[in-house]
């Protein structure tokens, strides 16, 4: 059976300057393809090796940038960004370069993941009636497809495009410890259109969010023993593990590209 192997990205992200002085910066949103890391900064994305050395920034508007997503032939960045107002979808290619608008929500729309044929999945709360987020997929021509969902965010596919695993309800803006209230986050699975979504994570009252999947296992972050931690399940949200063992210090974003966390 494979096994992923998880790659903690902290002590990579540091540029070299930052070690010279004996600064520490605060690095979000990791995403990864092959040997490269893409991250968050200052407000701008970044790039480094997997193996280290210094990081490069990738952009410089004043507009804040987050969730970085590579694309699956790793030629394409995709982001959120503040450059006009609301968070919007960008992209750029990964070796740098001009951004190009994606989307014109007005709404602030959150890019979660590509699905394996290219396409972007964001969520948005543009297409509701009410202040909850839906999953929407975009092709860079332009054309969009909403999935239909209610309450859906943070999803990601399954490598046939089969499987859409999710999390409902939308992040609360809430990191209170061990937070087990009635908009605590649980990951689900969705089939396609015409099928209900199934819960996955319903034996746990806390956080489950941030669904990874490879090698027809869902990864997750949860705080099941008191920090957030990864843990991993079966399709069917049986065969529950612990992946990481952090104690006081929660993981916060997960990317997982080929086997690797």
């Amino acid at each position: 059976m494979k096994r992923a192997l998880l790659i903690f990205l902290i002590p990579v992200l540091l540029p070299a300057s930052a070690l010279a002085e004996g600064v520490l910066g605060y690095y979000q949103y990791p995403t990864i393809y092959g040997e490269t890391v893409v991250f968050a900064a200052e407000g701008d994305l970044w790039t480094v090796p997997i193996a280290g050395g210094s990081a490069r920034r990738l952009t410089t508007h004043p507009g804040e940038e987050s969730h970085p997503a590579i694309s699956p032939d790793g030629s394409t960045l995709a982001f959120s960004a503040t450059y006009e107002g609301p968070r919007e979808v960008y992209t750029m290619p990964l070796a740098g370069g001009l951004p190009t608008r994606q989307t014109w929500e007005a709404e602030s729309s959150t890019v979660n993941s590509w699905t394996p044929d290219g396409r972007l999945l964001y969520a948005t709360s543009h297409y509701s009636t009410l202040p909850d987020y839906q999953l929407v997929v975009l092709d860079l021509q332009g054309d969009y497809q909403r999935v239909p969902l209610s309450q859906a965010s943070e999803g990601i596919y399954d490598t046939g495009g089969e499987r859409l695993f999710f999390v409902r309800p939308g992040f609360h803006r809430n990191v209170t410890k061990r937070y087990t209230g009635g908009t605590a986050r649980r990951v689900w699975r969705f089939e396609g259109e015409g099928t209900e979504a199934v819960a996955l994570t319903d034996d746990y009252i806390g956080e489950s969010h941030s669904p990874m999947w490879w090698d027809e296992r869902v990864y997750f972050i949860s705080d099941r023993d008191g920090t957030m931690n990864i843990w991993s399940m079966t399709e069917d949200g049986s065969d529950l593990r612990q992946h990481t063992n952090h104690s006081g210090w929660d993981v916060r974003d997960a990317s997982l590209d080929d086997g690797r966390i």
